[in-house]
């Protein structure tokens, strides 16, 4: 009897579990239909990007994309759509930066080059020798004498080795963070960077960088990679340069801005958020397409397409487009801090910041517990080609959150990373550089999580 019992249980055990895959098979092919032949996906990239264009913390156009955002996501029906009051960064580029190299025969070459968010201005023209370092380290093992009343050129490409490009750009991440203050120790008068970029083009980028109070601050720029390598050809013949640059940029006091939120309330658990977003804020070079355009359009969609299907969440669904991720992250830190004084229950949060690309997979920062029912959803995900699940995941804007839950689950989306630097704080990162299927595939993947997160409980 007891044996009948058992096989009875477990009968009924299998079928559950059947059942239930079928409903979440049922649900997640459904998410695909309504992308793919309904979606509003790339339209609303479109708008964003050609509508508003770049969206630098403190700039008009940064207010522009609050407000548009706030409108869509009113658009599309969501429970509660509201703005969250921060202060953020106000820093300006000024005048289109100017730059050449003057060679020892005396031709002039012109060069293209963009400041750095957050350098000083050169006030003026600036001018003077040039002295070469292939890595930040080799730049800190440097006399005084060799550098002082120079211009610092740090010329250290991405490698190209790495199949994981952004590994490649965290190990070249610290010649752009921190070269300015290591130039100046040394009594540098500005310094040049190679771009952070894997092609060989003509496109600067630009990115944020630091300064220290008790050191002097110089101004700081980036190279396009093409002309790094002509510096650097030049440079290594050992004939003498000089080099000429004028950069109009200017920092002003803090700006109020928000973050813009929308949120589904969950039907039984609607104080246990889980938070899906990306930032709005861009550079101001090209559309802020990939970073992070495409990264918010995920979240929205992602959102837009649930309450289409007309899926009822168990836990609250809230979208959040957070500004100033590029120079400052106070998006990300004040919303932590501002739902905890709320007394809300923040159980999972899920980032899409690593563009438009091909789906691969996700990252899961979270208990082993939680990382071994992450990685069971994999066969669900099979016949759509996802195959990434790995450890760690999040993102810098969720990241706070961190800090102030214990014990939340992040998430973040993994796409195809090859072409990702090709774009990257370029003025080549326009929506044309966005592929309609990929950035509707990425949407797609981020509601199917979110929909199993919620179902399954996995912030928890």
């Amino acid at each position: 009897m007891r044996k009948k019992l058992v096989l009875l249980i477990t009968g009924l055990t299998i079928c559950q579990l059947n059942f239930a895959q079928s409903l979440d098979d049922k649900m997640i092919r459904g998410i695909y239909d309504e992308a793919l032949l309904r979606g509003h996906a790339y339209e609303d990239l479109r708008s964003l990007c050609k509508d508003i264009g770049p969206r630098l913390s403190g700039s008009s156009e940064a207010a522009m994309a609050i407000r548009w955002s706030e409108q869509k996501m009113i658009s599309y029906g969501f429970d509660r759509v509201y703005l969250q009051p921060i202060l953020v960064p106000h820093w300006e580029r000024g005048n289109p930066e100017t730059a050449w190299m003057t060679l020892s025969n005396g031709s002039i070459e012109k060069m293209t080059l963009c400041a750095l968010g957050g350098s000083i201005a050169t006030n003026g023209l600036l001018e003077g020798e040039v002295i070469m370092f292939t890595h930040l380290d080799s730049l800190k093992k440097a006399r005084v004498e060799q550098v002082n009343g120079k211009i610092v050129f740090l010329n250290q490409p991405m490698n190209a080795a790495e199949i994981q490009t952004f590994k490649a750009y965290g190990a070249c991440y610290p010649i752009r963070g921190n070269g300015a203050v290591e130039g100046a120790k040394l009594g540098a008068k500005a310094v040049l960077i190679r771009s952070l970029g894997l092609p060989s083009d003509d496109f600067p980028h630009t990115g944020s960088m630091r300064y220290e109070d008790s050191i002097k601050k110089i101004p700081a720029a980036a190279l396009s990679t093409q002309d790094a390598d002509r510096l650097a050809q030049v440079l290594q013949t050992g004939k003498a340069l000089k080099f000429s640059m004028e950069m109009d940029c200017r920092n002003f006091p803090d700006e109020p801005s928000f973050n813009v939120i929308g949120e589904i309330k969950g039907s039984k658990k609607p104080n246990e958020i889980i938070t899906i977003g990306g930032h709005l804020d861009s550079w101001d070079q090209g559309e802020g397409a990939h970073d992070d355009g495409a990264g918010v359009i995920h979240c929205l969609e992602a959102l837009r397409i649930l309450k289409t299907l007309n899926y009822t969440p168990e836990h609250t669904l809230r979208v959040v487009f957070f500004m100033n991720e590029e120079n400052g992250n106070m998006g990300g830190k004040t919303y932590a801090t501002w739902v905890k004084s709320l007394g809300e229950e923040h159980i999972a949060a899920l980032e899409s910041d690593r563009g438009g690309f091909t789906p691969r997979g996700f990252g899961c920062d979270g208990t082993e517990a939680i990382f071994k029912r992450f990685t069971q959803l994999e066969s669900l995900f099979t016949p759509y080609d996802l195959h990434v699940w790995e450890k760690g995941g999040g993102g810098v804007d969720i990241g706070p959150l961190k800090n102030e839950f214990n014990g939340i689950t992040l998430f973040g989306f993994i796409p195809d990373s090859q072409r990702y630097f090709d774009y990257h704080h370029a003025d080549s990162d326009v929506f044309e550089s966005v592929n309609k299927r990929e950035l509707e595939l990425g949407a797609i993947n981020m509601a199917a999580l979110l929909y199993l997160v919620d179902r399954y409980g996995l912030g928890q």
